[in-house]
């Protein structure tokens, strides 16, 4: 395995050059003259760059940075909130004044007073991800390059048609401060790099895909060219064609109960779905009714639901290493925690900001406060939530699929459903293989698994051990009104699962 070096880093000069302290100063000054009992002040600047290729040729390379600040007061327990794109003093307090009058205005029609857990203070705080190589300081050409040689790779084996490849890359720095007399400084940095293999049948109109399973993730340039060694791309772009090959010939799955082999490839999209939305604790009380819905797992249940069968642990985590939702402090000056969402199959915890956490009888927020832009509220969004492996035993992945006398294999994500409460799902993958007395037995096409949420965590009969455990994730989480976007991972090992409802999703279409 190649050594790279992650040494610690300093959030970028051209950042740090902003004046960051005196926005602040004037923003929370102007505040509480106007009459605010709380202010914060948050300097937000996001720098993206969107590489596409098709069939090796660029067809789009975007580069973009939003730079921005936002004021939130607390006026008489009602929020306030007011943004701007001009970094000057002056600008900050007159934004700071604008907040505080929003607050005014919107007191008379507050039902609920906010009150904030308390949080220690962090004076001259920095915190810098986890990446070795900063992607936006290789060449735009040099990446370019990358994906046209993986991308040859693939169109160079028989059966292939079309190839596209992709990376999508973000940089996102913060500057938070407020009133209580934190001011802290963080980045983070953000990949995700994905090919796709295209297979046509003219004859019949149809044709198949399949993609890379490497994951988003919060690493820097290594990640994508192998030289961290987390991923194989060369052995994964070698074998893709003849995946693809033996997909397009496989025969229909029968629909019907089946014990599963689920890859942390395709299991981190169902704990996303029916864990991490479910945990989110203002859906829990309603607050995302109106747009993505609720959630079956209300806090009348914590400490009795039974989520799941008694191996099931899953934790809340704004800590691990090269996660998506890793942050040193929230967008509230929270410092980053992991904590339990179920311990044991059983509901134990939820995902809090500030002003939820006294509605739950906590004394402190568990750091789950974000906003993607400087003009967006901060809301709570979700943490790193991942299934944890088997601590006593270190299960492979082979052994679970070698206790399963028929079933199937499923590998990588696609496509998925799931109502409004987080409750009735469906998901389909990349691969599926049958699995007949212990041991892969190629191919099956047109395979989704149904479940509801407690059954299908309830008929969790083992999890892999260290050596499964995969963090996935994606970019691309939607949430709230005006609508926001969030960066999220999971972690989680093989696992095996028995009697699911298997659909045969051609079937289904007719």
């Amino acid at each position: 395995m190649f050594e790279v070096s992650l040494a610690t880093r300093d959030v970028d000069e051209q950042f740090r050059a902003l004046p960051l302290a005196e926005l602040a100063d004037a923003a929370l000054t102007a505040a509480r003259a106007a009459g605010a009992q709380y202010a914060d002040l948050r300097v937000h600047r996001l720098v993206t760059q969107s590489i596409r290729l098709r069939d090796g040729r660029v067809e789009s390379v975007r580069d973009a940075t939003d730079l921005g600040f936002a004021v939130r007061v607390i006026v008489d327990g009602t929020w306030g909130f007011a943004s701007h794109a001009d970094l000057s003093p002056a600008t900050a307090a007159e934004v700071a004044r604008r907040a505080v009058t929003v607050a005014t205005t919107l007191r008379a029609l507050n039902r609920e007073r906010v009150e904030l857990a308390d949080e220690p203070v962090y004076a001259d705080a920095h915190w810098v991800s986890a990446y070795a190589v900063d992607p936006f300081t290789v060449p735009t050409p040099e990446k370019v390059a990358l994906l046209q040689d993986y991308s040859e790779r693939l169109s160079a084996a028989d059966g292939v048609d079309h190839v596209t490849a992709s990376v999508l890359q973000v940089k996102e720095q913060v500057y938070y401060a407020d009133t209580a007399g934190s001011a802290i400084t963080q980045q983070r940095v953000r990949l995700h790099p994905q090919l796709e293999a295209v297979t046509v049948d003219p004859s019949a109109g149809a044709f198949e895909t399949m993609r890379t399973l490497a994951a988003p993730a919060g690493r820097g340039w290594e990640y994508v060219t192998g030289a961290d060694g987390i991923w194989d791309w060369a052995g994964e772009l070698a074998r893709i064609p003849e995946w693809l090959a033996e997909k397009v010939k496989a025969p229909t799955v029968a629909p019907g109960p089946a014990d599963l082999v689920i890859d942390p490839s395709n299991l981190w999209l169902t704990i996303h779905e029916s864990i991490g939305h479910a945990t989110e604790y203002d859906r829990a009380i309603g607050y995302e009714s109106a747009y993505a819905g609720t959630s079956f797992a209300t806090p009348d249940q914590l400490g009795t639901l039974r989520y799941g069968t008694p191996i099931m642990h899953v934790t809340g985590d704004r800590t691990q290493e090269f996660g998506l939702a890793t942050v040193g402090y929230d967008d509230e000056g929270v410092a980053g925690q992991r904590w339990d969402l179920i311990r044991d199959g059983v509901l134990v915890g939820y995902q809090l900001d500030r002003a939820f956490a006294p509605r739950l009888g906590l004394d402190r927020s568990n750091g789950c406060s974000y906003a993607d832009s400087a003009h967006h509220v901060p809301i709570q969004r979700m943490a790193n939530v991942s299934l944890q492996p088997d601590p006593h035993v270190d299960t492979s992945t082979a052994e679970l699929i070698s206790r399963v006398e028929d079933g199937i294999y499923i590998v990588g994500d696609k496509s998925w459903s799931i109502d409004m409460q987080r409750y009735n799902f469906q998901f389909t993958g990349q691969r599926f293989f049958r699995i007949r007395h212990g041991e892969l037995a190629g191919q099956l096409r047109d395979v989704a698994y149904q479940a509801t949420t407690t059954d299908f965590w309830g008929s969790m009969e083992a999890v892999g051990g260290p050596s499964t455990w995969v963090l996935g994730g994606a970019f691309n989480c939607g949430k709230a009104q005006p609508g926001q976007v969030a960066a999220v991972s999971h972690g989680c090992p093989s696992v095996l699962v028995r009697g699911v409802n298997i659909l045969n999703t051609r079937l289904e279409a007719r």
